[in-house]
């Protein structure tokens, strides 16, 4: 049994401590404390086991508590989960660093790129505690996983990536269960960036399935972002194959075609017509990864002069309110070329 600190009670960050939580997979579930932002989730989660405001319907296990307070979401950590909003790892692991144990494991599960600096969220936590009189054992976790879904115990698949084999056969080891299937990889790099970057091209298909278009259109689209996703990871040094997996070609088929999808769905109110504003007012404090990564995976595949054009598209929509209809036609009429 391992004490874990989920950080971010979000709907994926609690499903995973459900996760961690469920018994039956060893003698003694994990002991996970769950932080929450917000101190009504907490208080609501401490009074009916269920975290109404953002997975409700799932009753947590015993051995899951939650609280607003970091330090005693640390206490004793020997594992801490990031599950935050990429806007906001760098703030929050500054809070949290003097609270650290040297020989904490991090697992970052935030899939997203940070604005302006552009790194991926394993690259802002050693940032953080570069300063720190320890070596930052640090892994991403990845993969096609809704989190209602996993919370109800569908089976599910995902990658853990370190360039530590212990860190990932550790991580491995505790997340592991008959109902969640960890893989380990050592391609961080793609990972991550395979994670961050499906999320645009979700949007770009909830925009098709917004303007009513058919399954050529998706299909077309699917395929083609993935082709842009592995040009960057290339280019930033990860692993094509990487790219033919969970968290790749996995999570990317997951997002852009599954009603789950908040990054799909925001797509989606786009295509009809919507504002952006409106659409993440109605989102109600839920977050979609795509809206914020986009302009930096924009200013990354600039800086590696990388060819992204749905990407391109996507930040002209959400960044200039450009028209759908618009970034459709433009995709369209781009100059011929050879497919590989």
């Amino acid at each position: 049994m391992s004490r874990v600190a989920v950080i971010g009670a979000g709907a994926w960050g609690t499903g995973l401590a459900i996760v961690l939580a469920r018994k039956g997979r060893q003698a003694a579930p994990h002991d996970v404390c769950l932080w929450a932002n917000e101190p009504q989730v907490s208080q609501s989660i401490g009074r009916s086991r269920i975290n109404e405001r953002f997975l409700p319907g799932f009753v947590l296990p015993d051995s899951i508590t939650a609280t607003s307070n970091l330090n005693r979401a640390l206490d004793g950590a020997e594992i801490v989960v990031s599950v935050m909003p990429s806007q906001h790892c760098r703030a929050l692991f500054q809070r949290m660093a003097p609270l650290l144990r040297p020989e904490t494991i991090f697992v970052s599960c935030t899939k997203g790129l940070e604005d302006g600096t552009l790194l991926r969220m394993t690259e802002v936590i050693t940032d953080v505690l570069r300063y720190r009189e320890f070596t930052t054992r640090v892994a991403a976790l990845s993969g096609p996983s809704f989190a209602k879904e996993v919370a109800r115990g569908d089976p599910t698949a995902v990658t853990v990536a370190s360039i530590d084999g212990d860190v990932t056969r550790a991580v491995q080891q505790t997340f592991n269960d008959s109902r969640f299937r960890v893989y380990t990889n050592d391609d961080v790099i793609g990972v991550e960036l395979g994670g961050a970057l499906k999320n645009i091209i979700a949007i770009a298909a909830g925009v098709c399935d917004g303007l009513g278009l058919g399954h050529n259109s998706v299909a077309a689209l699917i395929t083609r972002g993935l082709a842009e996703m592995a040009r960057l990871v290339v280019a930033c040094g990860g692993r094509l194959d990487t790219m033919a997996g969970l968290a790749g070609l996995g999570d990317l088929v997951l997002t852009c075609t599954g009603d789950l999808s908040r990054n799909r769905s925001v797509g989606v109110e786009l295509g009809k017509g919507r504002k952006l504003p409106d659409i993440i007012a109605a989102m109600r404090g839920a977050v979609a990864e795509g809206v914020f990564t986009t302009k930096a995976a924009v200013g990354l595949a600039r800086r590696k002069n990388v060819e992204m054009p749905i990407t391109e598209q996507i930040f002209a929509i959400l960044e200039k309110g450009k028209s759908p209809q618009q970034a459709i036609e433009d995709l369209m009429t781009r100059a011929a070329r050879a497919e590989v």
